[in-house]
């Protein structure tokens, strides 16, 4: 998983945003109807609300790569809202009356806007996030993290089997945590890197955050 010194990363591209969000809809289209709103793993939030926030989290990046000029200081200021107080914040929410099949769709075509936005922003353009300034990679392996590990979440919920490829996520755990031990299966310390499971030596994590400035 790790990088060798001297060597440089592999970059985490759109094909892999699009490998992500290709694989959650498999996933998410297996989910019985029943049990949406049932508790997403160790989150607060039900099954629902999760894939919903997570369609918003591509919809977001893809948004901050948006304007001509990036704002660098705050994002794109789409207007927030929630459904109930202790929920996620939406900018975007799909149809309850399109049942679990359009909320699959709406997350796909979310993570459809990221994949395009990432392949044709140039590379030197900056944008805005809450962990600081990223580059278009920077918010393709924030898509990817969001996805690989919101839909853990949600397999969890309903009990269902999920183990992304090891690639995609050392791609991701390069990109964003650096730090991260080098020495463990790449999907467990992905987990671990992001608070929801621990690793022989390193208790679970409590608070945690990614590096979103580019590499250089």
């Amino acid at each position: 998983m790790s990088v060798e010194a001297g060597s440089t990363p592999s970059p985490v591209t759109a094909d892999d945003v699009a490998l992500a969000v290709r694989l959650a809809v498999d996933v998410l289209r297996d989910a019985p109807p029943d049990g949406w709103d049932g508790k997403a793993g160790s989150l607060e939030w039900d099954c629902w609300e999760t894939v919903e926030h997570l369609a918003n989290d591509l919809l977001y990046y893809a948004v901050q790569l948006g304007p001509q000029s990036p704002p660098l200081d705050t994002h794109v200021p789409f207007a927030l809202q929630q459904r109930r107080p202790e929920g996620p914040a939406y900018f975007a929410l799909a149809e309850r009356d399109a049942g679990p099949a359009g909320l699959v769709q709406v997350l796909e075509a979310c993570g459809a806007l990221l994949v395009a936005m990432v392949r044709t922003t140039p590379p030197q353009v900056r944008a805005h996030h809450g962990s600081g300034v990223s580059d278009p990679e920077g918010f393709a392996a924030m898509g990817v993290v969001e996805t690989l590990v919101h839909i853990n979440d949600v397999a969890e919920g309903f009990g269902l089997g999920w183990t992304p490829p090891s690639a995609l996520c050392s791609r991701a755990l390069d990109r964003l945590f650096p730090e991260a031990p080098g020495d463990a299966d790449p999907w467990r310390t992905l987990l671990w890197a992001t608070g929801r499971a621990e690793l022989p030596g390193h208790p679970r994590l409590t608070a945690w955050r990614w590096v979103s400035a580019p590499r250089s």
